[in-house]
């Protein structure tokens, strides 16, 4: 069957799943069909119909209508709801129906999803992101893992999409996704609580220059007002991230200390439900570091 012939079905119509289908352009429009639980709110389904309209896909309005018929599933909701939402889609699933888990999640949790899916004659494939998708869209780099990682390969490619094969059964994508976000959000907290004590110290002139003879290579600043935007726009999604980080190492039977407090520093800086371009905030980075730590002080643990 030609690529072009295949039904596209998105789980989720937010960042992830809007930057990949933008960036397919008219490719793809009139083959995907997309499903967000927000649209049963009605303080959020004028703007999941707004998102639809504007890249000129098809809307369902159920799990089931979505589902049923659809080739190529892409599942990109939030971590806490990935296993839910497999585990309601292999209900509908028809034989042979790919469906490609996205979603940040410890690799015993993509496992639970596989089985799911698989159980009802679908082709699970685990599936991990490895970069943003705002800036790379559709050709953000992946990687992909399980059984039916071969066959989906070469159908991501043609979609096209930026598609890696990590040799392993499902979870071991997302082990290397999972692993290195203790790093990369570890580093995201640690950077924006330095940062906030060192305008609070009234040092973050000397911090900064101190900083960059020990480590030449990172600009605090430059990596704070990256940090803080991503933060205060997607804090919540990416707390989930980091219990399923937290989830991971409590499987591995480790201990996982610096996770678990990244968790509660990215939901509060989410429960701010604040945006703020990164050109607002380097304007005047001094101002916006002592109004963001007072709105935090305000927030009980």
């Amino acid at each position: 069957m030609s690529i072009d012939s295949l039904t596209i079905a998105f789980i989720g119509l937010g960042e992830a799943a809007c930057s990949i289908i933008s960036g397919w352009g008219n490719l793809r429009n009139n083959q995907i069909k997309a499903y967000d639980i927000k649209l049963h709110s009605v303080e959020t389904k004028e703007e999941i119909l707004a998102r639809a309209k504007e890249l000129n896909i098809c809307v369902k309005l159920s799990l089931h209508e979505l589902i049923k018929g659809s080739d190529l599933i892409f599942s990109t909701v939030t971590a806490d709801q990935a296993l839910k939402v497999a585990r309601e889609s292999c209900q509908f699933i028809k034989d042979g129906a790919f469906f490609f888990d996205l979603n940040s999640c410890a690799p015993s949790s993509k496992k639970s999803a596989c089985k799911s899916i698989e159980t009802n004659r679908g082709g699970y494939v685990d599936v991990a992101v490895m970069a943003p998708l705002s800036t790379e869209k559709h050709l953000v780099p992946i990687i992909i893992s399980g059984d039916k990682a071969s066959q989906a390969h070469a159908i991501l490619e043609k979609l096209p999409m930026n598609v890696k094969i990590i040799k392993g059964p499902v979870g071991r994508a997302s082990s290397i996704k999972m692993v290195r976000s203790i790093m990369v959000k570890g580093l995201e907290a640690l950077t924006a609580e330095c940062a906030l004590a060192a305008v609070e110290a009234n040092v973050l002139e000397e911090v900064s220059a101190s900083l960059s003879v020990s480590h030449p290579y990172f600009d605090i600043l430059k990596h704070s007002i990256y940090n803080f935007e991503r933060s205060l726009s997607h804090g919540k999604r990416r707390a989930e991230e980091l219990k399923e980080v937290s989830r991971m190492l409590e499987d591995l039977k480790l201990t996982n200390h610096m996770s678990k407090a990244t968790v509660r520093w990215q939901n509060k800086l989410g429960s701010l439900e604040k945006t703020n371009s990164m050109s607002k905030i380097k304007e005047n980075f001094v101002s916006f570091a002592k109004q963001l730590s007072a709105e935090l002080r305000d927030i009980k643990e």
